[in-house]
């Protein structure tokens, strides 16, 4: 079966890019543009793994991973930071994100990732 992600990235060309590639990879994708919408379709369905952009506008990626750890939905979280936000990665990760990664980052990185922490 294949798993499904939420990609939530504020940056559309870099969305549309990434949700692609990952679709290429096999992957079904849905895309948000921000916290609130990623927190709105978690609600509508059920996802194997977010993806979630640590800065965004309205909700940051914080909150949306506080909002599935709050809610104990089954799904597996990357964070994705940029380089100066490394030390707010590491607290993500206390909060109970599964990984990180820094951006800018390469497509096999990324599923070198996703694959890591799906267990695939």
């Amino acid at each position: 079966m294949n798993s499904r992600v939420l990609f939530a990235e504020d940056n559309a060309d870099i969305r549309e890019l990434v949700r692609e590639q990952l679709e290429e990879s096999g992957y079904l994708v849905q895309t948000a543009g921000d916290g609130e919408e990623a927190i709105q379709m978690l609600g509508l369905a059920t996802y194997d793994l977010a993806l979630l952009d640590i800065r965004m506008p309205r909700q940051d990626g914080l909150a949306v991973l506080r909002h599935i750890r709050a809610q104990n939905l089954p799904c597996r979280v990357i964070m994705l930071t940029g380089v100066d936000e490394l030390s707010v990665a590491i607290g993500a990760v206390k909060l109970g994100a599964d990984d990180y990664i820094t951006k800018p980052y390469s497509l096999d990185t990324l599923l070198a990732c996703i694959d890591r922490v799906l267990g695939t």
